[in-house]
């Protein structure tokens, strides 16, 4: 009986320790691409001055939005926000050089 307890002790430990080590290993793996820009995309607002950027996961990148509401609007043309993105973090990093 003693055995058994330990057995089940075992697995039940193993099965919370395993997911949470593969969690972390997918988090170092994906390496998204950050969102430099100080505005938001859809709405030309600065970040954070309605709160927290609400941050969102597209394909490897990460794009700030100043509000969760903005996502429906990226979300009916990404390709033409991604663009924009690209755009201004291009304007952006010209003007430092």
């Amino acid at each position: 009986m003693r055995a058994l307890r330990h057995l089940i002790a075992a697995i039940l430990v193993a099965s919370i320790l395993v997911p949470l080590s593969g969690l972390a290993a997918d988090q170092k793996a994906e390496k998204l691409k950050p969102y430099t820009l100080k505005i938001c995309i859809i709405s030309g607002d600065k970040l954070g001055e309605m709160g927290d950027p609400f941050v969102y996961k597209y394909k490897d990148r990460e794009i700030k939005f100043c509000c969760k509401g903005c996502l429906k609007d990226f979300n009916k043309e990404p390709d033409k926000y991604i663009k924009k993105i690209e755009e201004a973090e291009a304007k952006a990093k010209k003007a430092k050089s």
